[in-house]
C-alpha cells in the first residue's frame, strides 16, 4: 500500500497555470482610469474653477484615506483570494496520489509534487502528459486507450495496469510496479468554458504485494482446512451446504470440481435418520450451540459412511435458525478380534438411530430418559431435543383422552408384566397422524440407567387407518349398491308389468273415454319410476352401458349450450377451459352427459348469490396422476374432468356420505339423493375414479379421472368376428337409427319368465301381435317344452336371473341342440353383468326392463330379421 507521507515532504506544484487573471486586468483598468483623471486636472486645470478643482481633490482625497485604512484593518483586500480556492490548492498539493489537469488539447494546466516524484520531472518544463509517458509502454495501453474515450463520452474510469519497470526514468527502484489510474472531466466555473481532464496516478506496487501475500496465506490456510484429516461442512439457515473441504468430497465421492455452492443440502449427505438429529440442535435466540452425534452419512454410489459430527448451529435474535458449522470425524474401524467397549456402544447407536420405528425408554414415572432419531422426527412437532434434556412425560405427546390407557400400560410396565396392549392414538398438535405405541417392561435394569422401567415403541399408521377407511367405505358402498340393485331388479319386474298393462289397456281405449287419461298418467308415472331404477342401477354398477371412444372436448362443447339453458335466471357464470390435444376416453356417452349435467346442476345450486362455475379438462401423465396421492387410483395416463364452484361447500362430516343412494342435503321435494350416488356409480363402471375436495366457504371441486383409451391394433384373422359382433350391436334397439314401421308377425316365440306378471304380459302383447308365444317359468320348463316342439321355435325370449336354471345356462344349454337358434335376453342387470360368463362367440340380442309393448315387439322383429 502507499505509504503515508508527512506534508512538509511535499513541494510547491510543478506546474500551476490556474491563477486569477481577470482581477490583474481590472486593477490596471482602475489605474488608467486615475492617470487619465490627473492628466486630465493638469490639462483643463485653467478652465476649471478652483472650488470645483478643490472639491474633486477632496473627494478622492477623502476615497483614498478610506482604502487606505480599510486595507490597513483587513477590511478591503487588494486581490482577494476565497478560503475554498486556499484549501482546494493545498489540499491538491499534499495530495500523495500524482495529480494532473490538462484541458481539452492536453496542455497541462496544473500538475502537483506527487506527480513530479512520481514521474521523475524536477521542475516545470520536465513534466510530460499520461499519453506521452504510457504510451511507451505496451502494457498500460488499453487502459490508457480505455480512459481516453470514457473522457471524450463524459464518463470518468479507473483502471489497474502492471509494468515491467517504473513510470519516471529516475526512479530508485527497479522491477515490475502497479499502478492505479484515474481519470474524471472538472466542469470549468465560468459557463460556456471547455470542461478539463483531472488525472490521476498511483503507485500501488506496495498494496499489491500485500494482497499477494495475504491471498496465498489465504490458499495455504484453505489448503490446510481441505486436507485436513477430518471432514468440514459449512451450511445456511435451511441447510444448504455451502462449503466442503476436499477430505469430506473424497469421504463421499463427490467431485469436488463440480461442487455448486447451495446446490445440496444436509438431507442430501445424511444417511437413515441422522438429519432428525442434526434438526433437533437448536440453539437459545441469540446463542450458538454445539452437540457431538454419531451418525451415518450417504455417499454418492449409496453406501453408507459412519462418522461421528461435531455440530455447531446458532440462531438469530428472533430464534429463527442461523448457519451451522460441523466437523466430521471418520470412526476408524476397530481391530480383528477386538470388542472394545466404544466400538460396542459406537455400533450400537448407529443400529439405534438407524431403526425404523421410533424408540424412547421411560422412568417409572413415565419420563422419557432418551430417544432415538426416528422418535425425534416423528413427534418434531410436540417435543425437541430441547425439551428431552428436561426429561417430559411421554403422555404430552398424546392426545389427553388417551393418556389414561397410556398410564395405565406403563403402570404394568413398571409391574414387569408382559403382553401390554398396544395403544392407539394421536398427537395433541395433529389429529391426523395416528400412531401405535408398543410398551415393554424392563426386566433387568443396567448399570447405566437403573431408573428406566419400559421401552416404548411407536410407529406411525396414518396410512394404514386412511386404507381402514377406505376398504371400510368401498365395502359399505358395494354392500349398499348390492342392495341398491336388488331392489332395482325386482323394482323392474314390478314396472314391467305395469307398463305392459297399460299398453294393453290403453289399445282397447279410444281418447275419447274417461279412463284414457288415467291410463295414460298410470304410464307416465310407471316411465319416472324406471328412471330412479335406471339411476340406482347406475349406483350399483349393474346398468347398461353403451361405451364408445369419445373426445371429451367435443363432448364438454356440445353440452355447454345445454349447461348455459341451466344456468340461465342465476347469477352463475360458466367458464369452461378446454385441454390441449385430449387423449380419447371410452365410455357411455349419454350417461357420462348426465354425470356431467348433474355435477353443474348440483354446483349451480351450491351458489345460491351467484358465483363461477368452471369446466376444465386436461391430460394428466402417470406421474400428474401420482403426484396427487391417491392411494387407490394406479399411476396411468388419465383424462382429468373437473367441476368447481365457488359456492357453500361441503362439511367434513357428511363428505363420506354424499356418493350413499337418498342422501340429499337439499329441501325436501327438491332432490331424490339419487344424483350423485347415480354419478359414482356411472364413473366407476366406465373404470374411472372421481374424488370430491371442498372446502366451507370456499366452494367444491370433483374430479374425474377417466382412463386414457388406446386402440388394441386388429388381428386380420379376427376381423369377420368382430364384424359379427358390430352386427350384433346393430340390432340392439337403443342403437338402430330406423325402426321396422310392421311390428306384427308369425313365429314361433319361447318366452322364459319366472315373474308371471311380466310373462303373462309379455305372452298377451306378443300375440296381439301376430305371434304364437310358449311361457316357461324357468329355464329347465323351457328346455321341457323345446323338446315337446321338437325345436320347432324361430326365437327365445328369456330373463337373466331366474331360479333352478338361469338365462346364460339356458343359452348353453340349447346352443349344444340348436346352434343357430336366436336369443334375446331381458334383464333389469347391465349387459356385461352376465355377458362375461357367456362364450365369446355368443350372439344374442339384449332388452332392458322395464320395457313397453313396443320396445319388446321392435326387438323380437329386428332379431327375427336379422
Amino acid at each position: 500500500m502507499t505509504k503515508p507521507r508527512q506534508a512538509d515532504e511535499y513541494n510547491a506544484p510543478l506546474v500551476d497555470r490556474g491563477g486569477r487573471s481577470g482581477t490583474v486586468l481590472r486593477i490596471l483598468l482602475l489605474a488608467l482610469v486615475l492617470i487619465a483623471a490627473a492628466g486630465g486636472f493638469v490639462v483643463f486645470k485653467r478652465s476649471l474653477d478652483n472650488e470645483v478643482v478643490l472639491g474633486g481633490l477632496g473627494v478622492l482625497a477623502m476615497v483614498g484615506i478610506f482604502f487606505l485604512v480599510s486595507s490597513v484593518i483587513g477590511f478591503i483586500e487588494v486581490m482577494p483570494q476565497r478560503q475554498s480556492d486556499s484549501l482546494a490548492r493545498a489540499f491538491l498539493n499534499s495530495h500523495p496520489d500524482g495529480t494532473l489537469i490538462t484541458d481539452d488539447k492536453g496542455r497541462i494546466i496544473y500538475a502537483n509534487a506527487a506527480y513530479g516524484a512520481l514521474t521523475g520531472a524536477r521542475k516545470a518544463t520536465e513534466v510530460q502528459t499520461l499519453e506521452t509517458l504510457l504510451s511507451r509502454h505496451r502494457e498500460s495501453n488499453e487502459a490508457l486507450y480505455r480512459l481516453v474515450n470514457g473522457l471524450r463520452e463524459g464518463k470518468e474510469g479507473r483502471e489497474e495496469f502492471r509494468l515491467l519497470r517504473a513510470v519516471g526514468p529516475g526512479s530508485n527502484s527497479s522491477g515490475a510496479h502497479w499502478y492505479r489510474l484515474k481519470a474524471r472531466l472538472l466542469q470549468p466555473e465560468e459557463s460556456g468554458g471547455k470542461p478539463l481532464q483531472i488525472w490521476q496516478i498511483t503507485d500501488i506496487t506496495t498494496e499489491r504485494d500485500d494482497q499477494e501475500r495475504f491471498f496465498k496465506e489465504l490458499q495455504n490456510a484453505i489448503d490446510y482446512l481441505d486436507h485436513a484429516p477430518a471432514g468440514f461442512f459449512s451450511a445456511g439457515r435451511k441447510g444448504e451446504i455451502f462449503y466442503l473441504n476436499a477430505t469430506l468430497a473424497e469421504w463421499l465421492g463427490l467431485d469436488l470440481t463440480k461442487f455448486v455452492p447451495g446446490s445440496m443440502t444436509i438431507g442430501d449427505v445424511v444417511a437413515g435418520e441422522g438429519l432428525a438429529l442434526i434438526q433437533s440442535v437448536q440453539a437459545e435466540p441469540g446463542l450458538k450451540k454445539t452437540v457431538t452425534l454419531d451418525l451415518d452419512l450417504r455417499k454418492t454410489n449409496g453406501q453408507s459412511l459412519p462418522v461421528q459430527i461435531i455440530h455447531s448451529v446458532t440462531s438469530m435474535r428472533d430464534g429463527a435458525p442461523g448457519e451451522s458449522r460441523t466437523i466430521v470425524l471418520g470412526r476408524e474401524k476397530s481391530e480383528a478380534g477386538s470388542q472394545s467397549a466404544s466400538a460396542a456402544a459406537m455400533r450400537f447407536t448407529r443400529f439405534f438411530n438407524n431403526t425404523p420405528m421410533a424408540i424412547a425408554s421411560v422412568d417409572g414415572d413415565g419420563r422419557i430418559l432418551r430417544t432415538n432419531a426416528p422418535f425425534l422426527k416423528l413427534f418434531s412437532g410436540v417435543v425437541s431435543r430441547d425439551d428431552l434434556e428436561k426429561a417430559p412425560h411421554l403422555e404430552t405427546i398424546v392426545q389427553e383422552s388417551d393418556r389414561p390407557q397410556l398410564a395405565e400400560a406403563l403402570a404394568a410396565a413398571k409391574d414387569r408384566q408382559g403382553d401390554i396392549a398396544p395403544i392407539d392414538t394421536r398427537t395433541p398438535t395433529d389429529e391426523a397422524r395416528y400412531f401405535r405405541f408398543y410398551v415393554n417392561a424392563v426386566i433387568d435394569q443396567s448399570d447405566e440407567a437403573p431408573e428406566e422401567a419400559a421401552i416404548v415403541y411407536a410407529v406411525e399408521v396414518t396410512e394404514q387407518k386412511a386404507l381402514e377407511a377406505q376398504m371400510a367405505q368401498t365395502q359399505k358402498m358395494n354392500a349398499v349398491g348390492t342392495l341398491a340393485g336388488g331392489i332395482a331388479h325386482d323394482f323392474n319386474n314390478v314396472l314391467t308389468a305395469i307398463l305392459l298393462s297399460s299398453d294393453h289397456l290403453l289399445l282397447q281405449a279410444r281418447p275419447a273415454d274417461a279412463s284414457f287419461a288415467d291410463l295414460m298418467e298410470i304410464k307416465r308415472n310407471a316411465n319416472r319410476a324406471a328412471v330412479l331404477v335406471r339411476q340406482l342401477l347406475a349406483f350399483s354398477r349393474k346398468q347398461t352401458m353403451r361405451p364408445s371412444v369419445l373426445n371429451l372436448t367435443d363432448v364438454v362443447g356440445d353440452l355447454r349450450m345445454l349447461v348455459d339453458r341451466l344456468l340461465s335466471g342465476t347469477n352463475v357464470k360458466l367458464d369452461v377451459q378446454y385441454g390441449r390435444d385430449l387423449w380419447p376416453v371410452k365410455t357411455d356417452l349419454s350417461q357420462f352427459e348426465q354425470v356431467l349435467i348433474n355435477l353443474c346442476v348440483n354446483a349451480r345450486d351450491a351458489m345460491p348469490e351467484g358465483g363461477t362455475l368452471t369446466l376444465r379438462t386436461r391430460n394428466l401423465t402417470a406421474s400428474e396422476v401420482s403426484a396427487f396421492n391417491y392411494s387407490y387410483m394406479p399411476a396411468e395416463d388419465m383424462v382429468l374432468i373437473e367441476v368447481a364452484d365457488n359456492g357453500t361447500g361441503i362439511a367434513p362430516e357428511i363428505m363420506d356420505k354424499i356418493f350413499e343412494p337418498f342422501f340429499t342435503t337439499k329441501d325436501v321435494g327438491k332432490g331424490t339423493g339419487l344424483g350423485l350416488a347415480m354419478v359414482y356409480g356411472i364413473v366407476k363402471q366406465s373404470g374411472g375414479y372421481i374424488q370430491p375436495e371442498s372446502e366451507v366457504g370456499k366452494g367444491t371441486t370433483f374430479r374425474v379421472f377417466l382412463p386414457r383409451h388406446i386402440p388394441e391394433p386388429v388381428v386380420a384373422g379376427e376381423a369377420g368376428s368382430i364384424g359379427s359382433a358390430v352386427a350384433e350391436i346393430g340390432m340392439r334397439p337403443e342403437s338402430t337409427a330406423q325402426q321396422p314401421e310392421d311390428l306384427t308377425g308369425s313365429a314361433v316365440i319361447l318366452l322364459v319368465e319366472d315373474e308371471e306378471a311380466v310373462r303373462r304380459g309379455g305372452k298377451r302383447m306378443l300375440e296381439t301381435r301376430g305371434y304364437t308365444v310358449h311361457e316357461a317359468g324357468s329355464g329347465v320348463e323351457a328346455l321341457s317344452i323345446m323338446e315337446e316342439l321338437d325345436g320347432k321355435v324361430d326365437i327365445v325370449v328369456s330373463d337373466v336371473v331366474m331360479p333352478e336354471m338361469d338365462g346364460p345356462t339356458l343359452l348353453r344349454e340349447l346352443r349344444k341342440t340348436y346352434p343357430d337358434m336366436k336369443f334375446i335376453f331381458v334383464s333389469g342387470y347391465a349387459e356385461d353383468a352376465f355377458a362375461r360368463n357367456l362364450p365369446p362367440e355368443a350372439k344374442f340380442g339384449f332388452l332392458p326392463k322395464p320395457f313397453s309393448l313396443k320396445q319388446l315387439a321392435v326387438v323380437v322383429k329386428e332379431t327375427l330379421d336379422s
